[in-house]
């Protein structure tokens, strides 16, 4: 009995979104799934054949999802970040892009036989990784702040840097296949250059203003800009041929560097998308594998994988770090991550179709190497990572750090009060007056929602193992709960505060998972504790010791302090959730809110014990 369409196609979206959450549960790339799933349905099973389904809108179906990853990933290149971080991830994307290019070209065409345009185009898209597999893999691997960070920035920044190269890299050979003498070639070449940047300009630049100025309302900014780049993209086609991927590139680095144009929402938006379209369209172009091909490469494929694992990348990054502080063991963990990623897997799969359609080749070679490539470096780079990380000693220490969802007054002082202690803190806000206060006062921010997919490959949390919710937004205090209970995996990382009055009216609404999270500061809400710092009060950081016990601590502040935080021997850092069951050790030190009146009248206590004359006309005075 033959499968329906509409049956293959909710399948295919059933498919993807378990790809996406077994990907979440045991954090990796999710790209290795929806592979997976794609072969298993395509070439192992046959119950999915793209070919049949989709006809003659395959092609323009992974076009236009192609476009649509190149300008999410153009709109995080923000020029400011990239030189905020370092000459090694400055140097890194040259050197690396360089190196790997041309290390794979020589390989795929001397090791497999291939042509030197094919052999061109793969150097070129070996290029990428990409932060949807790098970002996984640092959560499980933990490596220390200044490895993360070189990593999450070369991922972020080749992403559409490196698929800008395949880019031009495909217009070369297709420009020099239509032109009988090499003029007439550059001519084309250089045509789909100037069109795609003018473009890309041009529209960056066009709807930056739309979203800056707001011409079009709030809730069309998102489906707006998408409608949009995707009209601008077929338009630059039409004009040049294939000038559409560079236009939408460049449209994207230019919003992203536009003053008074906020993305985040943008990219955002991006997520649902990577989950309906994004993903079908990896499990769709892995059904269209086939083994014959794979096979047909021959050992010489591992070889080239190889080459370009053990070879390449080792001197992309030692010619890199050159002038660096690098140790030995950073360089060669460096060295071994390189996951390629999704734009890999989409650019592979849209040149295959147009080199095919502009009769070239040895095109069909060209998907099942890169898909080879990627499905080796994912898997044996997730597997592997963790252990050398342990064995060079690279690998960051217990996750002591604390996220604070929130940036207000209150988490801001909390913040500070951690960052004293040397305890890695990050807080995160939808508010951007609270965001740029906290940046003010020199604490680490993120900007956005934190559990969204743009903060899942960009907000750094080397070191933070912990979440402590100060924020007065209900709804996302209890969305980050959630989140972030599966994603330390621990009921004791996850803090949060009292709904107030409201508690136990709506205790029965609430999950159990959520009620075991609150209770945090002796039980106080946010509103309680936004009230005692408009108050005037104050935290203070105390030593207990066998000379002042808390007890002690407890009278000289009138039992009007709040105890946040221990701090034992060890450096560890616990939140108080109940003051009645506190037993702190007697050299445990205590982070506390206390009231500012009660300072001042033991100031002015001990004022008038080393000058008791002062204190009698003081006190003359008042009579």
């Amino acid at each position: 009995m033959p499968i329906s369409t509409v049956l293959l196609l909710a399948s295919i979206g059933i498919l993807s979104l378990f790809c996406q959450w077994l990907a979440w549960r045991v954090r990796m790339p999710a790209i290795l799934f929806l592979l997976a799933g794609g072969i298993a349905c395509g070439p192992v099973l046959h119950y999915l054949n793209p070919g049949d389904v989709f006809g003659d809108l395959l092609f323009p179906m992974v076009s236009l999802a192609v476009a649509i990853i190149l300008f999410e990933g153009s709109l995080t290149l923000r020029f400011s970040e990239i030189r905020g971080h370092g000459s090694m991830v400055r140097n890194l994307i040259p050197v690396g892009s360089v190196v790997t290019g041309i290390i794979g070209t020589l390989s795929a065409h001397w090791i497999l036989d291939i042509s030197w345009e094919i052999s061109l185009l793969f150097g070129a898209i070996s290029v990428v990784t990409g932060p949807t597999v790098i970002a996984p893999l640092l959560r499980s691997v933990r490596p220390n702040a200044r490895l993360a960070n070189i990593l999450q920035w070369e991922g972020i920044i080749i992403d559409p840097v490196g698929a800008l190269l395949a880019v031009l890299v495909y217009e070369g050979i297709v420009s020099w296949g239509q032109g009988n003498v090499f003029g007439h070639s550059l001519y084309i070449f250089s045509t789909t250059l100037v069109v795609g940047t003018v473009f890309g300009a041009a529209a960056g630049y066009l709807n930056g203003q739309v979203l800056r100025k707001h011409w079009i309302p709030q809730y069309l900014h998102n489906a707006g800009t998408l409608t949009f780049m995707l009209g601008v993209y077929a338009l630059s086609n039409e004009v040049a041929h294939e000038s559409g991927l560079l236009t939408v590139t460049i449209m994207g680095i230019w919003m992203a560097n536009m003053k008074n144009v906020q993305v985040e929402s943008i990219l955002e938006f991006k997520e649902s998308l990577s989950v309906l379209l994004i993903s079908a369209l990896f499990i769709i172009l892995a059904a269209r594998i086939e083994f014959s091909a794979i096979a047909q490469l021959g050992w010489g494929l591992a070889a080239v994988l190889a080459i370009l694992m053990l070879v390449a990348r080792p001197i992309s990054i030692f010619l890199a770090a050159i002038g660096t502080s690098l140790s030995w063991q950073e360089k060669l963990f460096l060295s071994w991550i390189a996951p390629r990623g999704i734009v890999a897997a989409a650019v592979s799969a849209l040149f295959a179709f147009q080199l095919h359609n502009n009769g070239f080749d040895g095109g069909d070679t060209l998907v099942p190497l890169v898909f080879m490539l990627i499905i080796a470096t994912v898997t044996v780079q997730s597997l592997t990572a963790r252990p050398l990380a342990r064995l060079l000693g690279v690998a960051e220490p217990a996750a002591v750090g604390f996220l604070i969802l929130g940036a207000n007054p209150v988490a801001r002082m909390i913040g500070k009060a951690l960052s004293n202690h040397d305890v890695p803190v990050v807080l995160t806000d939808t508010n951007w007056d609270n965001v740029r206060q906290a940046r003010m006062e020199n604490l680490n921010v993120y900007f956005g929602n934190p559990v969204s997919e743009h903060a899942a490959n960009q907000l750094n949390l080397t070191g933070i193992g912990n979440l402590l919710v100060i924020s007065p937004y209900k709804q996302l205090n209890s969305l980050a709960t959630y989140h972030f209970l599966d994603w330390f995996g621990d009921h004791d990382s996850v803090f949060s505060l009292s709904e107030g009055d409201q508690e136990q009216k709506a205790r029965h609404q609430t999950a159990e998972k959520i009620q075991q999270t609150r209770g945090l500061f002796d039980g106080v809400s946010y509103a309680k504790l936004a009230s005692l710092v408009s108050q005037g009060y104050l935290i203070r950081t105390t030593q207990l010791s066998g000379e002042f016990s808390y007890q002690d601590f407890l009278e000289k502040y009138q039992n009007q302090a709040l105890v946040l935080f221990t701090l034992d021997s060890k450096k560890h850092m616990t939140p108080v959730k109940s003051m009645d069951n506190l037993k702190p050790n007697k050299d445990s030190v205590l982070i506390s809110l206390v009231p500012a009146k009660v300072l001042e009248e033991r100031k002015d206590s001990k004022k008038a014990e080393t000058n008791p004359a002062d204190n009698n006309i003081s006190v003359n005075s008042t009579q």
